[in-house]
């Protein structure tokens, strides 16, 4: 399969910049993965597509304030964004300006209250940089930090918390599991209140998930790494509504990745946390998850490919020439679909 199969076309204005005052009031593209048939909808009418036993599960990861801009001690500014926590200090970074970072250079961020020296230098050009600092890591950041925003958004975000979901809690992720930034708290507890099991896992997001796929043929793309984890009462509550004929609701593609890297042969979800470097194309055979709720992603991303592979390439490429002929608005604040 190649990559120029999942291409489509944007016109630049349809990114959405910034996202919507209200959250839920964004447009809902709903697609029936088998007849590709459409409904064009609000997200505060998701209930309307829900049914009780079923089970939605949600990333509850928390964007962490990863962009850092420091200085050299020699002069002339340094940018670090934080992909991958190693433990002990260190960190996987995306660094600029790359030829003056090179091992055993040192940034200074705020008034010295966290410093950061180039340890090694990786094959795909990132560094791992080691910090110091006094007291919590997570507090020198929320202070000296900002918030990373996806590559093709150039306004200012008034508000960071925007770009967080209202249920996020573990702190970790580079960038936002968008599908959860429709949900409001009043909306979660219509979709509760209905009989619908609403559970969380956690997968932290890279910026790998922005990265273009580059091979010709898709099977030969090098897909990212990320950590997750899915709690006991997830994995009780999954295959509880499995086993009743619930359906189980994934709320974005991380979710999506979380569970079926965790869902064995035998469609049991189990509990645990580890690495996934799952890659979900068409030909792919879902083991857990039914329906997805998804925002529109990428020509020929990863993603792309992803929501291709649980409604087909055909319906999906149709609902996206449909949502551009429509203005939907698209990426990390744009509209959603459900895919059901």
């Amino acid at each position: 399969m190649k990559t120029s199969d999942f291409m489509y076309e944007l016109p630049e204005r349809l990114i959405a910049q910034t996202p919507l005052e209200r959250r839920d009031g964004s447009r809902l593209l709903a697609l029936d993965k088998t007849t590709g048939e459409m409904e064009h909808r609000h997200f505060y009418d998701l209930p309307d597509y829900l049914r009780p036993g079923d089970c939605m599960v949600l990333n509850d990861s928390r964007v962490i304030p990863a962009r850092l801009v420091g200085a050299r001690p020699t002069g002339g500014a340094a940018e670090v964004l934080l992909l991958r926590d190693m433990g002990e200090g260190r960190w996987e970074c995306l660094v600029r300006p790359g030829k003056k970072l090179r091992d055993g250079a040192e940034i200074i961020f705020g008034d010295g209250e966290l410093k950061g020296r180039v340890e090694e230098v990786l094959p795909d050009g990132n560094r791992v940089v080691r910090f110091a600092y006094e007291g919590i890591f997570l507090e020198v950041l929320e202070k000296l930090g900002r918030v990373p925003l996806p590559p093709y958004i150039k306004e200012q975000l008034d508000d960071p918390e925007r770009y967080q979901t209202v249920y996020s809690v573990h702190p970790g992720s580079a960038a936002a599991p968008t599908a959860g930034l429709h949900f409001t708290p009043e909306l979660l507890d219509k979709i509760r209140a209905m009989g619908v099991d609403v559970r969380f896992v956690t997968l932290h997001v890279g910026l790998g998930t922005f990265r273009p796929v580059k091979a010709e043929n898709i099977e030969d793309h090098e897909m990212h790494s990320e950590y997750c984890t899915v709690p006991m009462e997830t994995a009780e509550a999954v295959n509880r509504a499995k086993a009743a004929g619930g359906r189980v609701i994934s709320v974005g593609t991380t979710s999506c990745r979380t569970l079926e890297s965790f869902t064995g042969a035998d469609g049991l979800l189990r509990p645990e946390s580890g690495w996934t470097d799952i890659f979900i194309y068409p030909g792919y055979k879902f083991k857990c998850v039914d329906a997805l709720v998804t925002n529109f992603h990428l020509p020929g991303s990863t993603l792309v490919m992803l929501v291709s592979a649980l409604a087909g390439r055909e319906n999906i490429l149709n609902a996206y020439a449909e949502a551009v002929r429509r203005e939907y608005r698209f990426f990390s604040f744009g509209d959603a679909m459900f895919i059901h």
